[in-house]
């Protein structure tokens, strides 16, 4: 019949869905460690260096919306296989090393991992709705080791290779392995016209306050994530560690975030709603960043422990957030994009922050002040979000969040 689709068999998808989710953090966490290196090997300034950390979290905002359009036209499976060649071809372009080209490369990498970021929510929802949330702390654990390794690699493959740009270049070679395990193996692709019903659009989400409430909850985790993929090694470097060490801690740490990120799913079942485990994250997120900016050298490891726990639990909560506040795999793709979309864009404004206020030379203990502000907000809108609710629409499509007692 037209239309029909072939559903993958769970094991495969489960882990097609963790190839793809280690090549959406090794792009960002990779540029961190040698952004030294790029400030002092090219002309760019500390602010277009803290343009080229926020540059890749921006474009996750402006693209992730895209995603269930592309969705609708293209179909979920073609389109995350575009956004898998739009992210190779950035990485490939980052290696040429001028300014014009990082930029270029860095663009390309935000806009390819903003769609496939916003995609893998609603596929999850699609073909594993019984164990969505769960199978989210699964993709969410690839996610974090894709992230350490870029940290923690960084440094040894720009040796190794005594170049920079090609250490950059490397982690091509992972997205296109992605890329053509989705190609020969995804689900078969459904018509647009049937996998997305009508009803529940982006303008009937944003009428709806907990859009807005996992929306802003989503940027503001986010951005304090994105700090420290854009800045920590350099915040680090600036306490005194050499570059090696302070990209293996926030190696370190994002290899942490594995444990809570396949965890905290979990836990989230244990309750009514999600806003103990949430607060608990995002209190390790600000006691682990404290401890390493402005506490004592001895207690670095943890701090690095309490911030990879924090962080994995608090990125895999909010995640995990958009299936559990959704009833089915449409509208979980619609609030993924409005999400991650809104969210990617808030968060954007954290790594900026961050930028100039090292070009004002501002201490590291007000830099502290502002990122526990940060977590102090996120914490506000978690008590909001992680509340028993559900976004459902009616019979004639009109959208509505239900309330559980």
């Amino acid at each position: 019949m037209s239309g029909s689709r072939q559903t993958a068999h769970p094991a495969l998808f489960m882990l097609l869905m963790i190839l793809v989710g280690l090549n959406l953090r090794p792009a960002l966490s990779s540029l961190a460690p040698v952004l030294p290196r790029i400030e002092a090997q090219t002309d760019i300034s500390v602010g277009g260096i803290g343009a080229l950390t926020t540059l890749p979290v921006l474009c996750l905002g402006l693209f992730a919306p895209l995603a269930p359009w592309l969705a609708r036209r293209l179909g979920a499976e073609r389109s995350l296989s575009l956004a898998l060649l739009v992210l190779a071809t950035g990485l490939g372009l980052r290696g040429l090393a001028s300014p014009v080209w990082l930029f270029t490369g860095t663009f390309l990498v935000g806009a390819g991992i903003g769609v496939a970021g916003s995609l893998l929510p609603a596929l999850v929802k699609r073909e594993l709705p019984a164990a969505a949330d769960l199978m989210t702390g699964v993709y969410t654990m690839a996610l974090c080791l894709g992230g350490a390794l870029g940290a923690g690699l960084s440094i040894p493959l720009a040796d190794a290779l005594h170049s920079w740009p090609l250490a950059l270049v490397a982690w091509s070679a992972l997205a296109i392995t992605a890329l053509v395990a989705w190609l020969a193996l995804m689900p078969q692709p459904s018509s647009p016209a049937i996998q997305h019903a009508s009803g529940g659009s982006i303008r009937a989400l944003l009428r709806q306050p907990l859009a807005w409430q996992v929306m802003i909850l989503m940027g503001l985790q986010s951005s304090l994530a994105y700090i420290v993929f854009g800045w920590l090694p350099s915040l680090l470097i600036e306490r005194g560690y050499d570059d090696a060490r302070a990209g293996w801690m926030m190696a370190a740490s994002v290899m942490v975030q594995l444990v809570s990120a396949l965890a905290a799913p979990w836990l989230a079942r244990l309750g009514r709603d999600q806003r103990p485990a949430l607060l608990l994250m995002l209190s390790m997120v600000a006691t682990g960043l404290s401890v390493l900016l402005v506490g004592p050298i001895e207690w670095r490891w943890a701090g690095v422990t309490l911030l990879g726990l924090g962080q994995g639990g608090s990125f895999s909560m909010a995640l995990t957030l958009i299936v559990l506040r959704t009833a089915d795999s449409r509208l979980a793709g619609r609030l993924s994009g409005l999400a991650q979309g809104g969210g990617y864009s808030l968060a954007a404004l954290g790594p900026l922050a961050v930028g100039l206020m090292r070009e004002y030379d501002l201490s590291l203990m007000t830099i502290n002040l502002v990122l526990l502000a940060i977590a102090a907000l996120a914490a506000g809108f978690a008590v909001l979000a992680g509340r028993q609710r559900r976004l459902e629409t009616d019979e004639q499509g009109r959208l509505f969040t239900r309330i559980y007692h």
